[in-house]
């Protein structure tokens, strides 16, 4: 019954929108037990594929339908509006001007209190007694880099263009890792990672992967020249010597 109530749907649209609300019929689709929603074209220039639905219900031992709701639903191919990303996923760092803030959620899983020590390694003992002076005396900083923190940045470090795989560590003639540019780091990042301290290389003042590597390695010198051995003289028989009148009074003197 409720499948066959099309222009009970389509009085209850053009009551909604007017006459000019809706279009041609579309079918019709069963919600459940007594419940059908009538699907009518959208026909407004800016809803192109978008369809309207009215959901009809019918009460038990009741003949006559119940609109339950008018709304307008995408169908296959409209145009819908992107997923929603919040602004601070969608903001990037190369999208940061002076004064521009983005601000860090308490539960950011990338940091922990300053008492929980970060990523360093500490014995129970060490642990519970640095956790205490700090809470006492109030040194330290108030949240520290957390170990999850640390490996997401050392994904992003070694996959990024300062690690083994770009196309300028692959034609580097040495690694990082010897060169005498190459400044230290403490901590756990020490056995990975440095910072570039030349100012000829494109990683200049980064972060550095030791088995990364550049042209501006220590190591390379400049080719000693060497002078070429000059050719052996030509001596021409086949033509024949031109002599002019100072040639001669040269050669008779």
């Amino acid at each position: 019954m409720l499948l066959g109530a099309v222009e009970a749907a389509r009085a209850a649209l053009i009551e909604s929108l007017g006459r000019d609300g809706g279009g041609a019929h579309l079918g019709a689709v069963a919600e459940g037990d007594r419940v059908v929603t009538h699907f009518f074209a959208a026909t407004h220039p800016g809803y192109s594929g978008w369809r309207w639905a009215v959901t009809l219900a019918r009460a038990p031992r009741q003949k006559a339908p119940t609109v339950n709701e008018v709304v307008m639903l995408p169908g296959d191919g409209a145009l819908v509006a992107p997923d929603w990303v919040p602004w601070k996923e969608r903001v990037g760092k190369e999208d940061l001007g002076p004064g521009d803030l983005v601000p860090v959620s308490d539960d950011d899983p990338r940091l922990v209190p300053g008492y929980l020590v970060g990523d360093e390694v500490l014995d129970g003992t060490s642990a519970r007694e640095l956790r205490e002076v700090i809470r006492e005396v109030g040194l330290g900083r108030e949240r520290v880099l957390s170990v999850e923190g640390r490996d997401q940045a050392v994904e992003r470090w070694y996959d990024g263009r300062n690690g083994p795989h770009s196309e300028l560590a692959k034609s580097a003639p040495a690694r990082c890792v010897s060169c005498g540019f190459l400044v230290r780091v403490s901590g756990p990042l020490a056995t990975a990672f440095g910072v570039c301290a030349n100012a000829s290389s494109p990683s200049d003042g980064q972060v550095v992967s030791l088995d990364h590597g550049c042209g501006a390695h220590s190591d390379v010198r400049m080719e000693q020249s060497h002078s070429q051995p000059a050719a052996a003289p030509v001596h021409d028989t086949l033509t024949w010597d031109t002599w002019t009148d100072s040639d001669l009074e040269i050669i008779t003197r």
